[in-house]
């Protein structure tokens, strides 16, 4: 009997999704982690003046947060916001994206306004930990620079290496296991068909924000919520991606962000789309970076990263290049197939809303 490929995934993925169970929060009833008490919202604020010559304006910028966390949850205040997911208690992780290099990455006045935004449910700046995979990714950003007396900065490896099986950051006890392996790695050696979660989530946060950036990538097809995850929070992540022609991303990505350890903790997505990159990435390549001027809010990241993708292919259709579901290499995106695929997948995974009718993109432009 012929199984066809969408029926075979729909059945693998959903069966493994209905052991997960979800975090609550004792200030709210409503189910907090992925897709969270939101599924399918995604709030766009957009303010054309949250940059100007290339700097974010950080007053501005706290205004969209404040305005982002308001109409997310539904509260009257930015003061109410923040406790219907935060608590006094918390130790929450903030996951930044600094791969992009300084010119297409976190930027600290989006940091300040999550940090001030914490406060405000009673999260002390001592119990916040930002966190990225690599140090000196992070070093080199200035990212470490950005935070106040009490706040740590955590990394789960000092640097990235094409090995990627170091396990001093990394906790034995959580991995994604899956039959992909880099060339001369081990094919029988566990370890080498692992990817085992950074401490920093497993141990050290109970809670997490995800904060990346609006690109491209070109064998992800984007790199927005679900791999900044999925490549921000465990090791040997780059046999997903290992050449052009194998490329295994579509099914890595939701493969990771669905392990309980993560998908309990991240509770909270805001995508940084004040600067995004529609081609070359994950690097920030100066001559596809444009400024959509809006920051994203949402607990869903399926829908997130639907949206997100609408919006970089809009921009390629509007230089002339093809939506990236159908884009071939070129000098700057060298992989055969942009997997794209991996934000459906996830949604077959219960990790949010993949379809349009179910996904509500609430659009406040501010001035």
């Amino acid at each position: 009997m012929r199984i066809d490929r969408r029926h075979f995934l729909e059945t693998a993925f959903l069966g493994a999704a209905a052991a997960l169970s979800r975090s609550t929060s004792n200030a709210e009833t409503r189910p907090l982690g992925i897709p969270g008490p939101y599924p399918g919202r995604v709030v766009a604020i957009e303010h054309p003046g949250c940059i100007v010559s290339g700097t974010y304006e950080p007053l501005v910028v706290r205004q969209m947060v404040e305005r982002g966390m308001t109409d997310l949850t539904g509260a009257p205040t930015w003061q109410d916001a923040w406790p219907s997911l935060f608590e006094k208690g918390d130790v929450v992780g903030i996951k930044v994206s600094p791969v992009g290099g300084p010119g297409l990455c976190s930027d600290a006045s989006v940091l300040h306004a999550i940090f001030d935004g914490l406060n405000q449910a009673g999260v002390s700046d001592d119990r916040i930990v930002v966190f990225n995979r690599y140090r000196e990714e992070a070093l080199a950003a200035g990212i470490d620079k950005w935070l106040r007396p009490g706040i740590r900065f955590e990394a789960a490896s000092p640097r990235y290496d094409n090995v990627q099986l170091d396990m001093d950051g990394y906790d034995e006890n959580h991995f994604m296991e899956m039959a992909i392996v880099k060339p001369g790695d081990n094919p029988n050696d566990p370890h080498s068909r692992r990817s085992y979660v950074a401490k920093v989530v497993t141990t050290e946060v109970n809670k997490i924000i995800n904060v990346p950036v609006l690109k491209h990538h070109q064998s992800a097809g984007v790199t927005i919520t679900l791999k900044n995850m999925s490549h921000g929070f465990v090791n040997n992540v780059n046999r997903s991606h290992i050449t052009p022609t194998a490329n295994a991303c579509g099914v890595f990505i939701p493969s990771v962000v669905s392990l309980p350890v993560i998908r309990q903790k991240v509770v909270l997505h805001v995508v940084d789309a004040v600067k995004a990159s529609y081609h070359g990435g994950p690097t920030g390549k100066p001559q596809f970076i444009w400024e959509p001027k809006t920051l994203y809010f949402g607990t869903d990241p399926v829908a997130l990263d639907k949206t997100g993708w609408k919006l970089i292919d809009a921009k390629r259709q509007e230089v002339g290049m093809a939506p990236i579901a159908l884009s071939k290499p070129d000098q700057a995106s060298h992989f055969l197939n942009c997997q794209v695929e991996h934000i459906e997948i996830a949604g077959m995974l219960g990790l949010g809303e993949f379809s349009d009718d179910k996904i509500e993109v609430r659009r406040v432009r501010l001035s």
